[in-house]
């Protein structure tokens, strides 16, 4: 996937102000709409012009696309960093063309997800009620097994009295739930954009992911590990300690077991009316042959157990 500088596109600095994004959009929308310009490729820029402009001219959407840096050019290939988006506060503002499938794959991808889709119906229409607003947070694996109270810092995008787009710090405390999810969402009243002539603030909900865990991996509530074995363990079975976010714990493994084999642990995942389990996956790690005994012993090996073939299924 390609990156896109916008603010090439629009042929504006990086600091340049609101005013200055909307008069460069629209000399650029005039030169090259395709009704009037005669310009080859007059409707591949006139699209162009219009994603870059609706990245630009939204305070929230351009903090978030600034955030990736000023080194990528333009054309160079493009992977959208994990999480970029987190610690973000934003209202999730509308597109004014249609949806994030009508731009570049480049647009989808960074705004095409969860917190930047257009917002329909009421709420894009005059209340007092100020906005509710959103974030993405990421926080440890353990405090959905234990529940916890964490300060975090969210990042809101304001426009300063100059029209240049900057961001302000919001720090707030926020009780975790033992047993949250991935994906699901904290809501705190009254945290959100405040309401218009004395009405009521807004609510903030915060959408929660895990940060990467070095033994874990988490689908829905089960979570899994890879555990090491020794060759003798996995072949003649064997009682290990296995460590979980609830403590270690003590788990057989059978005899004639390989690599990939899944063992569960019933009821340790993550916590809920229906906890989620935990699986190990064995994984067989083979000892150095760093010495002439070690090398006599894997010759030895290989003299037992002559007539095993690892690749016969594979027809060699």
């Amino acid at each position: 996937m390609e990156f896109k500088d916008y603010y090439k596109i629009m042929g504006v600095a990086r600091d340049a102000t609101q005013d200055e994004i909307k008069r460069a959009y629209r000399q650029l929308a005039r030169k090259y709409h395709p009704d009037v310009s005669k310009e080859p490729d007059a409707e591949a820029r006139f699209k162009e012009v219009g994603e870059a402009y609706e990245v630009l001219k939204d305070p929230e959407k351009r903090a978030a696309y600034d955030q990736l840096g000023a080194n990528w050019k333009a054309g160079q290939d493009f992977r959208p960093p994990p999480d970029w988006n987190a610690g973000f506060e934003f209202s999730g503002g509308g597109f004014t063309g249609g949806d994030a499938a009508d731009y570049s794959d480049f647009f989808e991808a960074l705004f095409g997800g969860r917190g930047f889709r257009p917002e329909r119906g009421a709420r894009a229409a005059y209340r007092a009620q100020g906005e509710d607003r959103h974030a993405k947070i990421l926080i440890d694996l353990e405090d959905a097994f234990t529940g916890a109270t964490r300060t975090i810092s969210l990042r809101v995008p304001e426009t300063d009295a100059m029209g240049r787009v900057h961001t302000r710090e919001h720090k707030l405390n926020v009780t975790i739930p033992r047993g949250i999810r991935a994906g699901q969402h904290i809501r705190l009243a009254g945290q959100g954009a405040p309401g218009i002539g004395g009405g009521k603030p807004g609510d903030l909900y915060l959408e929660v992911e895990f940060r990467p865990h070095p033994l874990y991996r988490v689908e829905g509530r089960d979570l899994y590990l890879d555990l090491p074995v020794a060759p003798w363990e996995a072949a003649l079975g064997a009682s290990v300690t296995v460590p979980t976010p609830g403590g270690k714990v003590e788990m057989k493994i059978p005899p004639g077991s390989a690599t990939g084999t899944k063992l569960r642990l019933k009821g340790r995942g993550i916590p809920g009316t229906t906890p989620g389990d935990f699986y190990v996956v064995l994984q067989v790690v083979v000892p150095p042959a760093d010495s002439e005994d070690k090398k006599a012993f894997y010759r030895q090996m290989a003299e037992t157990f002559r007539t095993f073939n690892p690749r016969a299924k594979l027809g060699v």
